[in-house]
């Protein structure tokens, strides 16, 4: 059955980005619109989202935006596509709220005024409904930042004639950041102090977003399978874990796709040679190059390790930072690419400086030297506290670059443990979150390197003929859209409206 389908998030890839949570959004309504769905997509529109860039027109009118005790916020409405399809894109343009160089924070501090911006942002995704005359099967939401999406449906818009049938669904990217603010924030929602409860809003004494997210939505999903069982421990849920089991039965686990145009060592741009699985030769070529770029010494016997991530705990930095001095001892090369905690910078800038023939480290992000580093690097490296999805080690195997990673949520997922008795796998893994662990790990793969290239070799053939697409996601997706329309509407009404939609595609396309 095809469907209508607001999805409301943040950020989408190619228009602004923090994390994974921008790919996502960027990718998966064109694959949603390739299986036949109307799709549309609203988000704010930040300083760094370029008018003249993607054509970008406005919608006459301006949008109104109830916002409970400040009362009505008004904004103007830009569309646009995601480039490469004809999914719209709606942009809100509210200057007080959007109209900042960042999305999130100044100086690694959270806006003030984050409660507001983002409660607009849920609550001005369904006004905007109205105004370009869209009603749909079910609204898409994504991590705290539009989990007031499901709340505002169930209350405040439980009556609308447009928006009363929509069945939500919240996907969680990353469990840890929940949007927690002060308790005056229930008066701009607006939707009633009887909401401010333990089965509610409420956590701490605050307003936490996501927690009244995770109560209201019809269903939930993350972004991989073990992620979704991971947030339902103390160790993954933070502080969350009850709220998610007692919602259990609602999760599943989706793991992202890939984007294989731009991430395919056979064509892409970005490497001094292009090579595929039945010629391995470019590897070697592009390992050289990368090797002369960084200052390492060309050496093609040497196993080259690579790392592209952000400088935070959450991607275990503090438990490479243990490791780095006896990992330099070994003979093998590094480089990595990253920013973020300061002491991060001053400390791996000056271990590489100190190890100038074993270790390269560049801080910041070059979107160029990242698609070098997996291509011209034999393993990557992500020792992650947690990884609700990850791309790289996806990227990687397309590389033939091994995984080295540990096995939590979508790195669990994605890469299967080398067995040496069976000569399978496409990676190495690690459980224990320490220093001892990721050591012990990365001499695994450089023993198997130097004294079992045979195995590195079918390891990096199996690396290869794996593939994440988004055409499954989006398959699993339409599976989940479904099952949340069935359980909103109920059995017979949903099976009228499936009998209604069948009827209107006899004789000509359907647009819903």
């Amino acid at each position: 059955m095809r469907m209508n389908i607001l999805i409301t998030a943040s950020e989408a890839v190619p228009f602004a980005k923090e994390g994974g949570l921008a790919d996502v959004v960027g990718a998966l309504p064109k694959f949603l619109r390739a299986r036949g769905h109307d799709v549309r997509v609203v988000m704010p529109r930040y300083y760094k989202v370029d008018r003249q860039r993607f054509q970008l027109r406005e919608i006459p009118g301006a949008l109104s935006v109830p916002m409970g005790v400040i009362g009505q916020q008004h904004c103007g409405v830009l569309e646009g596509t995601l480039p490469g399809s004809d999914v719209p894109v709606y942009f809100l343009e509210h200057e007080h709220y959007f109209g900042r160089d960042s999305l999130y924070e100044k100086d690694n501090q959270g806006f003030l005024d984050n409660d507001n911006r983002f409660i607009f942002l849920s609550r001005a995704s369904l006004e905007l409904c109205k105004m370009i005359r869209f009603t749909p099967d079910l609204v898409h939401a994504h991590d705290w930042h539009t989990a007031a999406v499901p709340l505002l449906l169930n209350t405040l818009y439980r009556q609308d004639p447009q928006l009363a049938q929509a069945a939500s669904l919240l996907t969680i990217h990353n469990m840890q950041h929940q949007g927690s603010f002060y308790e005056g924030a229930l008066d701009v929602l607006g939707v009633g102090w009887e909401h401010f409860n333990f089965l509610g809003l409420e956590m701490h004494n605050q307003v936490n977003l996501l927690k009244g997210g995770i109560y209201h939505a019809t269903l939930l999903n993350t972004v991989s399978e073990g992620y979704a069982r991971e947030i339902q421990t103390p160790e993954y849920g933070w502080g969350l874990e009850g709220v998610v089991r007692d919602r259990s039965a609602a999760l599943s686990g989706i793991l992202n796709g890939v984007d294989y145009q731009q991430w395919n060592p056979e064509s892409d741009p970005h490497l001094a040679a292009n090579y595929g699985a039945a010629d391995l030769a470019g590897k070697g070529v592009c390992k050289r190059e990368l090797q002369r770029a960084l200052g390492l010494p060309e050496r093609d016997e040497a196993p080259l390790i690579g790392m592209v991530s952000r400088l935070v705990k959450q991607k275990g930095i503090d438990v490479l930072a243990e490791a780095l001095p006896r990992l330099l001892e070994m003979d093998i090369q590094l480089v990595l690419l990253g920013a973020g905690e300061p002491w991060a910078h001053f400390y791996f800038g000056d271990l590489a400086a100190s190890h100038p023939e074993r270790f390269a480290c560049r801080i910041g992000y070059d979107d160029r030297l990242a698609h070098q580093i997996e291509a011209g690097c034999d393993f990557f490296l992500m020792p992650s506290a947690f990884e609700p999805c990850g791309l790289n080690q996806m990227y990687s195997l397309r590389y033939g670059t091994l995984p080295i990673v540990r096995a939590t949520g979508g790195l669990d997922d994605s890469v299967e443990n080398f067995d040496a008795g069976r000569r399978s796998g496409d990676g190495f893994k690690f459980r224990d979150l320490n220093a001892g662990a990721l050591f012990d790990t990365v001499g695994w793969a450089v023993h198997t390197w130097y004294h079992d290239p045979q195995a590195i070799a079918v390891l990096r053939q199996n690396a290869m003929a794996k593939r994440f697409t988004w055409e499954e996601a989006a398959a699993n997706y339409e599976r989940l859209y479904l099952k949340a329309m069935r359980t909103r509407l109920g059995e017979e009404r949903f099976g009228e409206l499936i009998g209604e939609r069948a009827g209107r595609t006899q004789g000509s396309p359907l647009r819903l």
